[in-house]
């Protein structure tokens, strides 16, 4: 299957409205071309710097402007971040993502974060943030530390954007993508499917992402974890089917990245994690804890993958395609 990006709108609507099993077929179909079966790459979050942020994203405990009992913390110190990555990395981890609630860097703050990333990279990790919006210079000063990976996700389609956000634009988010692409870091970049969205809107986040100039690196597929406090805690939880759908779809559109479980795994039981990785993904975060949420401890998932015969991806299948192509032939 050759890799697209001038997918219809008409088209991926066409392929969520597939029968599910032909679906799920079709998309397992499309990851064993592209990626090695029975293996899943392990990314580590952590929160580097926690709430007290600005913006009004309607699912986030993060947001200063909800009162969520999230306590705000000042930006981790260097030899804290070191000692938390080197236990990803012992736990077996081959990212380390580093989150902190900004609406984008400030300049004293964005200094202590590449060093971060430079002590990061040291360890022999992948290296992985998402700090809100950064522009052209400062996403060059993220690439010269090291940094592999820029996570800024769109959340949702343009048309259902405005329900969930109003302090920065649709656009804003794109114009943070190319600054990052620019710059010539790997893009990861999802949404967050749940919030009350129509199928439709859906079909219109992958529709933008499976359509950029390049595809995402990294799509993290987010389940909505619904926060009291936040303006979305009472929203009707997603039917688990069309959550599988979601990844489905995403592994069709952008075959060669990698699909990730994100927030929301730790309400998911095996059974439902087993039909997503069926569906096609292959990349998860590994810990108890994705910046605020909860997620399934490491035993946890080291239990499951025992169960469904998954082994850790190596870390040089993520960053060289010419690794991957050989293990393939």
């Amino acid at each position: 299957m050759d890799v697209r990006n001038d997918w219809t709108v008409a088209e991926v609507e066409g392929l969520f409205a597939l029968p599910f099993m032909d679906l799920i077929f079709r998309a397992q179909q499309v990851h064993r071309q592209h990626h090695l079966p029975n293996t899943v790459q392990i990314s580590t979050l952590l929160s580097i710097k926690t709430g007290a942020c600005p913006e009004d994203c309607a699912y986030c405990p993060q947001s200063v402007r909800y009162d969520t009992g999230l306590e705000a913390e000042e930006l981790m110190e260097l030899e804290a971040v070191a000692s938390r990555a080197r236990a990803a990395k012992d736990a077996g981890a081959t990212r380390f993502c580093m989150g902190a609630a900004y609406r984008s860097p400030k300049p004293k703050d964005l200094r202590k974060v590449l060093a971060m990333i430079r002590e990061v990279k040291a360890l022999g990790l992948e290296t992985c943030a998402t700090l809100g919006m950064v522009s052209g210079a400062q996403a060059q000063e993220l690439k010269a530390a090291g940094l592999d990976y820029y996570n800024h996700n769109l959340d949702t389609s343009a048309g259902y954007y405005e329900k969930i956000i109003s302090t920065r634009t649709y656009q804003d988010r794109l114009d943070t993508l190319q600054a990052v692409r620019d710059a010539g870091m790997n893009v990861c970049c999802g949404g967050i499917v749940g919030m009350g969205e129509a199928p439709e809107d859906r079909a219109g986040l992958l529709h933008t992402l499976a359509t950029l100039p390049s595809h995402p690196e990294s799509v993290p597929i987010n389940q909505l974890v619904r926060v009291p406090g936040t303006p979305l805690a009472e929203t009707t939880a997603l039917d688990p089917f069309d959550f599988v759908r979601t990844v489905a779809v995403a592994r069709i559109l952008m075959p060669r990245s990698h699909v990730r479980l994100s927030a929301g795994r730790g309400e998911m039981n095996d059974e439902l994690q087993a039909l997503c990785f069926l569906a096609g993904a292959n990349s998860i975060f590994y810990g108890e804890k994705l910046l605020t949420t909860g997620n399934p401890d490491t035993a946890d998932d080291r239990r499951l993958f025992e169960r469904l015969q998954i082994v850790a991806e190596p870390a040089a299948q993520t960053t060289h395609p010419e690794y991957r192509t050989a293990m393939m032939a």
